[in-house]
Order: structure tokens, then C-alpha cells, then sequence
């Protein structure tokens, strides 16, 4: 049996723009979270979050979506916002990630999908795209990759996983993974908030910044150490540093069978990042013959600072 940290429900009361009422997946023993919202026949958007973010990410996003007649389905990857958090860290993989995603998506018998992708999000979600074509309409592509022979890992991805080892910023029992994405998103600067990961201590904010700061802290609040073992592991999965947790050679052939996909692909740029670049993302859509759109003062986690706008972008090009 699977040793289990669950996340006190209370921790995600009163959110900001997180009305939304909870529902659970369950796959073997483990219990999956995602947000269904939108009429039950309508055409899906699947919006996939990455590391060490939860669906709260599309939080701009989902009522413009069911605004416009959409259903929306947002997941919590396992070890990640409301889902839960097995302790042993040689529970995940990539493989696992994307398995329980594939038993969500099959559950729920999802058709007509529109699915977004970012960060981690990416190698999970497009590899449903790949192998169940069929339930798919159309991708969207956000600052994420697809590992395979000719992807040059950038200088700043070799910096994030480095952080997660012994000596880097990140390397503590309970990282403070509620600085990131205000950090990425140029909300606190990065030498405040790497002083604060470094030292272990709770940054001093208010209002907008302190409820967003609770809202990315709260997964994992009240918590011991063992509960950041899914988010440690994505990192570290990277295969750069781990080709087999993460799925490599998958991820490999996900890329190729993509390559042939002839149905729409759009892909949405935070310009801004060091992650995935820009000249990345240009050079992706091309070998997709794809439209690509750069937000150019986006970072990283660009459905957090600009949802809205995504979405606007979206509906226009499915319009």
C-alpha cells in the first residue's frame, strides 16, 4: 500500500477566483483532483499545469472558457494541489504522470478536445495527443518541450535541476515552492526571493501578492518533508539528468508521432522565458507547420500573469 500525505481541504478555502468545487479521479489508490466546470456536452479544454504549479494556473482562463460554452477539465498531477501525496520518491515518473492522465481522460470519456499544455504539462499531455489522436481537435503549445535526440537542454534548465541537488537553492526538506511562480512571473525579484529559499523563511507580502503566494503555498502547507516528493521529482526528472524517470524514450517517440498530426496546433509564447526560449518555440512550430504567437513581456508561467489574454487568443483562432 502506498503511504499517503492528503492536504487539508480547509487550506483551499477563499481563494481568489477559485470557486470551484472539487471532484476526484481515483486511480489505484492514489486520489486525483481536477476542476470540471462548463455543460457536460460541450467541446473540452484539457489545461494541463506543470511544476510546481496546480490548476489554480488557469484560474483567468476557465471562466472565459465556459463563458464561451466550453468544458473544462484541470487536473492536479499527483503530489500537486489537491491530489494526493504518495511519500516515496521512486513513486513517480513521467510514465506514471502520464498513465494516470490517460485513466482520467478514458474515465471521463473525453472527446473534442482542445488541449493546453505547459511546462511538465507538455511531455504528459501530448502524450495523449499521440497515442489516443482520436479524441483530440486541437493543441495548444505553451513554453514546453518534447525530449528527443536534436532538444539542447538551455543553460537555465541546467541551472533548475543543479538547484534541486545537494548545494542548490532548492535542496531542503521543505522548499518553499510558493516563491516560484511570483518569482518567474516578475512579481518579487529574484535576489529576494533566493534569499528566502535559502535561508527557509516566509517572504513579508500583502494584498494581490499575499493571496497569491497562499494560493502556490497551499498544496503543501501544513505538510512534512515527504510531502514534496513529487514536486522535487520533476526536476529531477528532466532527462537531461534522468532520462528513464522521465520517460525519454517516449517522450522521443511522442515528438515524432506529432510530426504528423494534421489537425490544428497553436502555440502561445511567454517571450520572456529562460526555460523554454522563445527560439525553441519558433523552431518547434515550424517543424509542426504551426501558427506560433509570442507574448513577448510573458514569463515562464504565462497563463498566470496573462490567462485572460491566452484565452481570448484561443477562442479567436477555434472561432
Amino acid at each position: 500500500m502506498t503511504e499517503i500525505l492528503r492536504t487539508d481541504e480547509r487550506h483551499f478555502d477563499a481563494l481568489p477566483d477559485w470557486p470551484y468545487e472539487p471532484r476526484y479521479h481515483h486511480w489505484k489508490d492514489v486520489r486525483i483532483h481536477y476542476v470540471d466546470e462548463g455543460p457536460t456536452d460541450g467541446p473540452v479544454m484539457l489545461l494541463m499545469h506543470g511544476m510546481p504549479t496546480w490548476g489554480y494556473l488557469y484560474r483567468a482562463m476557465i471562466p472565459v472558457y465556459v463563458a464561451a460554452g466550453f468544458r473544462c477539465i484541470v487536473p492536479d498531477h499527483a503530489g500537486f494541489g489537491r491530489s494526493d501525496k504518495p511519500t516515496d520518491p521512486a513513486w513517480y515518473s513521467i510514465a506514471r504522470h502520464t498513465e494516470i492522465l490517460t485513466s482520467l481522460i478514458t474515465s471521463l470519456d473525453l472527446q473534442n478536445v482542445t488541449l493546453h499544455v505547459q511546462d511538465w504539462g507538455g511531455p504528459i499531455g501530448l502524450a495523449q495527443a499521440a497515442t489516443m489522436p482520436e479524441r483530440f481537435d486541437r493543441l495548444v503549445i505553451m513554453n514546453t518541450w518534447l525530449h528527443h535526440p536534436a532538444f539542447e537542454y538551455s543553460p537555465a534548465i541546467k541551472n533548475w535541476i543543479a538547484g534541486w541537488h545537494e548545494g542548490g537553492p532548492f535542496f531542503r526538506e521543505r522548499p518553499n515552492l510558493g516563491l516560484i511562480p511570483l518569482m518567474a512571473g516578475g512579481l518579487i525579484d529574484p535576489p529576494t526571493a533566493f534569499g528566502h529559499l535559502t535561508d527557509g523563511t516566509q517572504p513579508e507580502l500583502v494584498g494581490e501578492l499575499a493571496a497569491n503566494y497562499a494560493a502556490w503555498s497551499a498544496p503543501w502547507r501544513d505538510l512534512g518533508a515527504e510531502a514534496f516528493n513529487g514536486a522535487r521529482w520533476f526536476p529531477l526528472s528532466i532527462p537531461h539528468n534522468d532520462y528513464d524517470s522521465g520517460n525519454g524514450a517516449a517522450q522521443t517517440s511522442h515528438f515524432l508521432a506529432l510530426m504528423h498530426w494534421d489537425k490544428p496546433v497553436r502555440f502561445i509564447w511567454g517571450g520572456s522565458d529562460s526555460i523554454f526560449t522563445s527560439a525553441w518555440g519558433q523552431s518547434w512550430a515550424q517543424q509542426m507547420q504551426a501558427s506560433f504567437d509570442e507574448i513577448p513581456d510573458a514569463g515562464h508561467f504565462l497563463q498566470d500573469t496573462h490567462g485572460a489574454q491566452i484565452a481570448e487568443m484561443v477562442l479567436d483562432g477555434v472561432g
